[in-house]
């Protein structure tokens, strides 16, 4: 059974940046692909950026694109989400999720595997 656990969430001011982090155990990290979700209150999960099995292509959700990185480090068995430039429409319940496949899905109902997320606040 994978696990994962997300850190790095907090409070910040609108163009502040932050980085998360997801740390894996229990399987083998390379052989997943893995993506960031996020939830506001009163909104339903959605894609935020994602990353294959190889770490060889990565995808954004438009709202993040040109502000938000994604990576992976395989030997650490982490992955990052780099969020840069943040706006008030950021803040959220950030998730990490996992499935093992070599392909990105941006859909929830494709991942096996959900941290129990970090909270993104950012203030104006």
């Amino acid at each position: 059974q994978v696990q994962l656990v997300e850190s790095g969430g907090g409070s910040v001011q609108a163009g502040g940046f932050l980085t998360l982090s997801c740390a894996a155990s229990g399987g083998t990290f390379g052989t997943y692909a893995k993506a960031w979700f996020r939830q506001a209150p009163g909104k339903e999960r959605e894609f935020v950026s994602g990353i294959s099995w190889g770490g060889y292509s990565t995808f954004y959700a438009d709202s993040v694109k040109g502000r938000f990185t994604i990576s992976r480090d395989n030997a650490k068995n982490t992955m990052y989400l780099r969020a840069n430039n943040l706006k008030p429409e950021d803040t959220a319940v950030y998730y990490c999720a996992a499935r093992p496949s070599r392909v990105v899905s941006g859909s929830r109902s494709d991942y096996n595997y959900w941290g129990q997320g970090t909270q993104v606040t950012v203030s104006s």
